[in-house]
């Protein structure tokens, strides 16, 4: 194995052999104390395994910024192959691993202290890009997809807000955006996965080829495999976006005007929000939109119809298609400041009890609260074509996503505090309403919780987790399997 020195610490890997490696040992706590392992122990890596204080202080938090925990290692993988190998390792010597990507989880997810941290951002390549279908590394971003894929006038069919998420990343959680009243999650568009699994083997797998793994994967949090790349379903892209905006001044009209948007599907995305009034109320906000290619025209007669009378005019605009899907990227307008903390947190209502709880909880936020760059996300999507076991959502053909995205400054920690009890109190109104959270933000649950998050599917998920990884190696921050 090359060896590579450091400025504290050292790391190992294929550094081309060009300083003399000062590190010896790693150090871990396996509950009776410091247990030492030897460098020599290490496997050898196409990329790098480093310990110096930068590079583990790097990823020692998340967008949320609750909390630092240092890891003991960051593994930079320079191919599948060393992921495998680092998780035989991790397996055989007590240690604990986390896959990490952008790092835009807010609740701690891929933290945990003594665990090693799979920095997936090395393993980025978008390999091909066919008609139907592009195969991509989990470390890409979608972002980077849409760079591959738009110039063959494809696209994915699901995106996030915001596309500088990873594609590991959003698959391990769900992936929800405006589209998904057509197509799903983005969990439901993916063709084929390799993974890794908690004991170091490298499968493939797909809804026809050992399904039970790849329904472990998908929505899984983590917790049974390590994604490390995905071939995804790609659809036309059109190179022009119709974007019109609808004002409602009281939430039961808004969700009303959005819930005949996404049942007639007379629109390609929609979504919304409630916005601070000056007055210290909300205003709520309908973004429906019609993707087309020119000289086809966008404009639909018929779209309107039977839709809630809105406020005031409606207002229009024309995008491209990229500029559209990456309009909430990081250093977009509107969009938080860098340094900020985002403890966020959304979850998924029942039809019939949204309205109750969104007014409910709102009364609860100011202006001031929500933050710079803060915001309300708040639109339904019919479910009928939501096929991902582990994604937990509530049943019935129409579900309302509520999501608080606040912000606060990292340093301060009344703030950050108090907004960790507002997410407790909506965490329990999602609960108590017959809803779901959505498992990336910034809660504290116990296994409990998680359990009664699953509901019916946590048998079939706690024996996954067994198969796929019998010593827990894999994402404990979340502490789903433990005590």
């Amino acid at each position: 194995m090359e060896k590579a020195g450091t400025d504290e610490g050292g790391g190992r890997g294929a550094a081309g052999g060009k300083a003399e490696c000062r590190m010896e040992s790693i150090r871990h706590h396996d509950g009776d104390g410091a247990v030492a392992i030897a460098v020599d122990a290490l496997p050898a890596l196409d990329g790098e395994l480093v310990v110096d204080v930068a590079s583990r202080s790097a990823l020692a938090d998340d967008d949320g910024h609750a909390a630092r925990h240092l890891p003991l290692a960051v593994l930079r993988p320079g191919s599948v192959a060393d992921v495998a190998a680092m998780l035989r390792f991790a397996a055989e010597h007590g240690l604990r691993a986390a896959p990490r990507g952008q790092g835009h989880a807010t609740g701690g997810q891929a933290r945990v202290p003594d665990r090693i941290v799979i920095d997936m951002r090395t393993l980025d390549t978008v390999h091909k890009v066919l008609p139907d279908r592009v195969v991509v590394d989990a470390g890409a971003r979608w972002r980077d997809v849409l760079t591959a894929t738009t110039p063959a006038g494809l696209t994915p069919p699901v995106l996030t807000d915001c596309v500088e998420l990873t594609v590991g990343g959003t698959l391990a959680v769900g992936g929800v955006g405006g589209t998904s009243h057509l197509h799903g999650l983005q969990t439901d568009n993916v063709l084929e996965l390799e993974v890794v699994t908690g004991d170091g083997r490298v499968r493939t797998c797909s809804p026809n080829y050992d399904r039970p793994l790849f329904e472990a994967a998908l929505a899984g949090l983590g917790q049974c495999v390590v994604i490390v790349r995905a071939t995804l379903r790609l659809v036309p892209a059109r190179s022009r976006v119709r974007r019109h905006r609808l004002r409602y001044a009281d939430p039961h009209r808004f969700l009303v005007a959005q819930r005949r948007l996404v049942t007639h599907h007379r629109f390609d995305h929609v979504s919304g929000r409630a916005v601070p009034d000056e007055r210290g109320g909300w205003r709520y906000v309908v973004e429906a939109a019609r993707f087309h290619t020119p000289p086809s025209s966008p404009e639909d007669p018929a779209a309107w119809d039977d839709v809630v009378p809105w406020d005031g005019d409606v207002e229009t605009d024309d995008l491209s298609y990229v500029d559209f899907v990456t309009r909430e990227s990081p250093g977009a307008a509107g969009w938080p400041p860098a340094r900020s903390a985002h403890p966020w947190l959304g979850g998924f209502l029942p039809d019939v009890r949204a309205e109750e709880v969104v007014v409910d909880v709102l009364a609860r936020v100011s202006r001031e609260e929500l933050g710079e760059g803060g915001r309300v996300v708040l639109y339904p999507t019919t479910t009928d074509r939501f096929n991902t076991p582990l994604f937990r959502m509530p049943g019935g053909p129409v579900v309302v996503h509520f999501a608080l995205l606040r912000t606060t400054s990292p340093d301060d920690a009344d703030a950050l505090a108090r907004i960790a009890s507002a997410n407790h109190y909506f965490a329990e109104r999602v609960r108590e309403a017959g809803g779901a959270v959505y498992p990336h933000g910034t809660m504290s649950f116990t296994r409990d919780d998680w359990q009664a998050h699953f509901g019916p599917v946590w048998p079939r998920f706690a024996a996954a987790k067994v198969r796929y990884d019998p010593r827990h190696v894999l994402t404990s921050g979340q502490r789903i399997f433990l005590s």
